[in-house]
């Protein structure tokens, strides 16, 4: 038998929007503190890693990943830390390394980096940058972030930063390196990016059909081999929109609200249609991107993407707008304690952490 190394975890954007069937804003300090918890049960359940976006409107809590994971940091043991997206066109790769770091020494060794470019682009004109610059921008420091990573004393020069002339980064992580996956959303260039530097790539499937992405994947895997880079550091990983309950309709119900007032609200900023049930009902079949219903019906749907993938990571984005809190915490014990235990036993893997 082939022993697989997965990864089983949870991302969140810890969303702060009203309510939309009591129409109440979560308060800010209380969506922090169950955001928390969210990372303690899924460390007690068994998960591998819990991961936070950043954002930088009113509909989020977080702007700051690092500073919620070291807060983390100190409530967990085991399960990793990491940022899901840190946008790193937007932000100082130094101090976007510097933070991490300082999360790495608090958990001994648990924090990773996701760097993206951001699906929202509030970040730019707020930190000064210029939206035509959005590729260049993220390429530029991401190539920074990497040599950060590499050696302590660095000499970088680029277009987009002052330069660094044998000056040491400190403090020095925990681990040797911090892990870096590059977030992409299905542009083919990031898949080759990814690639060529060597890079493991979390996709994010939040739309249509998990198998039209299965080209993309492989285009990132044969790039993978093209460029030469080291098989180990070739990995997948999957970020979806998933909701769990004991019963399928219950599942469906409890998410489509939240989830129907976000797409839609984020759809009128976008030129997207709204989103309806019927609708909402399709991507929950097994070739839509939804994984909502009972703990069966995700068990096969993790495995019909596994199928297609490969994956060596799946995360699941269990709160998409404003979810009640009690669910959410059911729904990651069942993910934890139902799910996972099911899938790796039908892959036949051993996860491992570190």
């Amino acid at each position: 038998m082939v022993i697989a190394f997965m990864e089983f975890g949870i991302y969140s954007f810890a969303e702060i929007g009203p309510d939309p069937i009591t129409g109440k804003s979560v308060n800010v300090s209380e969506r922090l503190q169950n955001l928390l918890e969210e990372i303690e049960v899924a460390e007690k359940v068994g998960l591998d890693i819990y991961a936070v976006g950043e954002h930088h409107r009113p509909d989020y809590a977080v702007s700051s990943p690092a500073v919620v994971l070291a807060a983390a940091a100190v409530k967990t043991s085991k399960i990793k830390l990491s940022s899901a997206v840190t946008v790193l066109s937007s932000d100082d790769p130094v101090r976007v390394f510097q933070d991490f770091a300082t999360v790495d020494l608090l958990s001994k060794g648990r924090a990773e980096i996701m760097a993206g470019r951001g699906s929202f682009i509030e970040s730019f004109p707020l930190f000064g940058y210029d939206l035509r610059d959005y590729d260049e921008l993220f390429e530029e420091k991401l190539e920074l972030l990497i040599k950060l990573n590499e050696s302590e004393k660095i000499n970088w020069s680029g277009k987009h930063r002052a330069s660094i002339k044998n000056l040491g980064i400190y403090p020095r992580p925990y681990q040797e390196k911090i892990p870096i996956w590059v977030a992409v959303g299905g542009t083919p260039q990031s898949a080759i990016r990814a690639a060529n530097l060597g890079l493991p790539m979390a996709l994010a499937i939040i739309g249509g059909s998990p198998a039209q992405f299965g080209p993309f994947v492989q285009l990132y895997l044969d790039s993978a081999v093209k460029a030469g880079t080291d098989p180990s550091k070739v990995k997948v990983g999957i970020n979806s929109h998933t909701f769990i309950a004991e019963d399928s309709k219950q599942a469906a119900d409890i998410f489509y609200p939240s989830y129907a007032d976000t797409m839609s609200r984020i759809g009128r900023e976008r030129g997207w249609s709204g989103m309806n049930r019927q609708q909402y009902e399709l991507m929950r079949t097994k070739q839509g991107a939804l994984l909502v219903g009972n703990p069966d019906e995700v068990i096969e749907k993790m495995l019909y993407e596994h199928q297609i993938f490969k994956y060596d990571r799946f995360l699941a984005q269990m709160t998409v707008g404003t979810m009640p809190h009690d669910k959410v915490l059911r729904s990651i014990e069942l993910f934890g304690t139902k799910v996972v235990p099911e899938v790796k036993k039908r892959i036949g893997m051993v996860v491992t952490k570190g």
